[in-house]
């Protein structure tokens, strides 16, 4: 089985854009209801993940909103949270990935984002094989 199988297509994913301020994470990440949404410069590589955690962190350290528009995304995303995977890489290494947080980022072979694997799909995927079974 191939990883491919569970992904959600980057054109069916809200993405944050690494050039974003503060403010624009902010309205964004708020308007789509996710606590962690993937953060994709301008060519398409994936940059990391922000958090609601992150933003918020952010947010406290600055005296007032218009604050916001001086503080620069990359900055406050944590390099090593929400590592993605390798579109190439092994059931076993994507099940190990998704015990451990939401949503798994998937990247080409060049770093380029190509989309997420939601546990949500492993679960229901497994659920449906059980069943089959049953």
């Amino acid at each position: 089985m191939n990883l491919l199988f569970f992904l959600t297509p980057k054109c069916d994913v809200c993405v944050l854009d690494s050039d974003f301020t503060l403010r624009q994470a902010v309205e964004k990440i708020n308007t789509t209801g996710r606590s962690a949404v993937p953060v994709i410069d301008a060519e398409g590589h994936y940059c990391g993940t922000a958090s609601e955690g992150d933003l918020l962190r952010a947010v406290l350290k600055e005296d007032t909103q218009k604050d916001w528009e001086h503080v620069r995304l990359m900055d406050i995303i944590r390099p090593d949270f929400n590592p993605p995977v390798s579109a190439f890489a092994s059931i076993e290494d994507l099940l190990q990935r998704a015990s451990e947080q939401n949503f798994v980022p998937v990247v080409d072979d060049r770093g380029m984002f190509i989309g997420i694997v939601t546990r949500k799909a492993i679960l229901q995927h497994f659920m449906q094989t059980l069943k089959k079974q049953a």
